[in-house]
Parts: structure tokens; C-alpha cells; sequence
């Protein structure tokens, strides 16, 4: 995982009010992880309310005020799809959901509100690029992911059509490279809001029907 890809669900949950904690500096490459490396990030919403139902396995930016505690593994590989094939053969994308995995993110998390909240466990979230988008291909790979413990996944296309949203051009985001990126390219007409993105689709739309 790259420093861009985890820079980019950082920004996310920060840009959503979540906390975010960053388990580890450093790379692993050489050797099997321990459990607290396979942990990418630790995310806290601190205005989360006790007796909100859980949040969708497909989580978008308006299921995020339904986490409170949750546990993310990022998986970028940006020219892949996570087709029940890949699932099979890629044993390490679930590395993360394993018990003594969940004892290390469990232990970075207060351990008083642990105890009061009792049934209210870390939501393990995978980020990935994509799914499949042809049936029945899509439903195993979900069938799969569910099995395997994982309670909600975000894809990157989600994260940053939401991020390009969020970010404004006439504002210097100095202190993260991510935003400062965005906007840059947004300033240079290079990228353009998901709505303005829609409505242009829709003019076209309209156009092409008129001259039918």
C-alpha cells in the first residue's frame, strides 16, 4: 500500500469528522506481518449516537455518521477487480479480519468505553478499488467478502468523487498534499464536480432526445 492510497482514506474520514490513527510508519515486505501491522488505519467518530442501526455494507459518505469504531484495511490495487477468482487466490486481503488482528485494534481503542458498549464491536472495513459489475460475479465476490467477516467495503472512485466534491478551489490546503492536488487540478478545469459531471451528462442527454 502506497503512502497516496492511505493519504486518500485518511483524508475521507477526516473530511466526514472521524479521527483517524495512522498503527505504523514503515513497510513490510521481507516477512509476514504481525497483527498490529496488518492494520492500516483506526478511525473514531466521535459524534457516532448509541442506538443507530449498522451501517450498510456498501458504505458511502451518508452511512459514515452510522460507524463508530472501526478498523481499515486498504487494498490498492488500482488495476484490479475483486472478482470471486482474486478473493480465492489472495488469501492476505482477509489477513487483516484475523483474531489476533482484531485483539491488536481492539487495544489502541479506550478500554473502559470497550467495556460499556459491550455488543458494539470494530466495523472492519476494505478498501478497494472495485467489484465486479456483471452478474453472478458480483454477488459471490459480496457472498465472499461477508463470509470472511468483512462488515463494509468503500471503493476509491467513491472516496474521491466525494473528496473532488468537498474541495475548494479558492482555499489553500497546505497541510494536506491530497487536497492540495485536487484543487489544483479542479482550478485548471482538469477535474470537475460529480454534479456538474451529471448535469452535463443529462444536458446531453436532453440534447440528443430534442434532435430525435
Amino acid at each position: 500500500m502506497s503512502a497516496i492510497d492511505e493519504g486518500i482514506v485518511r483524508e475521507y474520514f477526516e473530511q466526514n469528522g472521524f479521527l483517524v490513527r495512522q498503527v505504523r510508519k514503515y513497510q513490510v515486505q521481507a516477512r509476514k506481518k504481525t497483527g498490529d501491522e496488518e492494520i492500516d488505519l483506526l478511525v473514531y467518530n466521535p459524534s457516532w449516537q448509541r442506538g443507530e442501526r449498522k451501517p450498510d455494507f456498501f458504505l458511502f459518505s451518508n452511512e459514515l455518521p452510522l460507524v463508530h469504531r472501526a478498523m481499515i484495511a486498504v487494498k490498492g490495487w488500482h488495476t484490479g477487480v475483486f472478482t470471486p477468482n482474486m478473493l480465492k487466490s489472495s488469501p492476505e486481503i482477509f489477513r487483516f479480519l484475523e483474531d489476533n488482528v482484531m485483539k491488536e485494534a481492539t487495544r489502541f481503542f479506550p478500554a473502559a468505553e470497550t467495556a460499556e458498549e459491550g455488543e458494539d464491536q470494530l466495523t472492519k472495513i476494505l478498501v478497494l478499488p472495485s467489484l465486479p459489475t456483471q452478474e453472478p460475479f458480483r454477488s459471490q465476490s459480496i457472498a465472499m467478502l461477508k463470509e470472511r467477516g468483512v462488515d463494509a467495503i468503500i471503493s476509491f472512485r467513491s472516496m474521491l468523487l466525494d473528496l473532488i466534491e468537498k474541495t475548494e478551489i479558492n482555499r489553500n490546503y497546505g497541510k494536506s498534499d491530497t487536497l492540495q492536488v485536487i484543487r489544483i487540478l479542479k482550478n485548471y478545469d482538469l477535474l470537475k464536480d460529480a454534479q456538474m459531471d451529471l448535469l452535463s451528462e443529462r444536458g446531453s442527454s436532453f440534447v440528443r432526445k430534442s434532435k430525435g
